[in-house]
């Protein structure tokens, strides 16, 4: 993803290049749908020059025995006809500096917390059967593009669905030069405001980290600093933690 800012941006200083096409923004990466909520609705942002054509796709990752992650797709056939999560609608038109949303529903078993890989991919549409565009729309829209060079980037984001029964619990282990964060519950941790003070109350700026139900996070630690965060607990829910090096 890197590499295609880096190339856009090259680009852009060129004389006589104009870039054009669509610009997605997708706001948050990481996403949760809390227990007791069926329905998520995420905003798609387009700040590019022209209108946005675009796709969503989603797939589970389901957790393996060696820690690895197996990606389903989530459509009819691999299904048996059913989808435990809904992704409405599934084809967005942004027109340019503009947003539509998209609304994920959730109807599958919560007895563990299940875990969707989302992709938000601009496309040249081919006609009614994408995007309901007639043929000459559909060319009209290509050509716009070869006017400049076209950039169009995808984005991935991730869905963590709690279970039904979420239990949001850590435990803290402390040691000399560092403390760990084990999830002892069965909802991912999300642990926001993460911040590192010195004994002046000089702070490094804020940062996040998620801890998955059953794993550990390590964290280094100094002496005479003070370590803030918050874990977030669902519903708006959380509790502050203090930890002192």
């Amino acid at each position: 993803m890197k590499a295609v800012f880096a190339f856009a941006a090259t680009l852009a200083l060129l004389p006589g290049v104009a870039l054009a096409g669509p610009q997605l923004g997708v706001g948050k990466f990481n996403d949760y749908l809390d227990a007791g909520k069926s329905t998520y609705t995420k905003r798609i942002y387009n700040s590019g020059t022209t209108a946005a054509f675009v796709k969503v796709r989603a797939w589970e990752l389901v957790a393996q025995a060696d820690g690895t992650y197996q990606e389903v797709p989530l459509d009819d056939a691999a299904a048996g006809g059913q989808r435990d999560l809904v992704v409405s609608p599934a084809r967005l038109i942004i027109p340019a500096n503009g947003m539509q949303t998209v609304r994920f529903v959730f109807n599958g078993e919560r007895a563990h917390e299940r875990l969707f890989r989302l992709r938000f991919n601009p496309v040249m549409p081919e006609g009614r059967s994408d995007f309901a565009l007639t043929a000459e729309e559909a060319q009209t829209y290509a050509q716009s593009l070869r006017a400049g060079v076209q950039v169009m980037a995808g984005y991935g984001t991730l869905l963590y669905v709690s279970p039904k029964n979420a239990r949001h619990e850590i435990a803290i282990e402390q040691g000399a030069t560092g403390f760990s964060v084990r999830n002892t519950g069965n909802a991912t941790a999300v642990l926001d405001l993460l911040q590192r003070c010195d004994a002046g109350g000089s702070c490094a700026e804020p940062g996040a980290a998620i801890v998955r139900p059953g794993h550990t996070k390590h964290f280094e630690k100094h002496s005479a600093e003070v370590y803030h965060f918050k874990h977030q607990q669902g519903d708006g829910q959380a509790r502050r933690y203090e930890i002192k090096g």
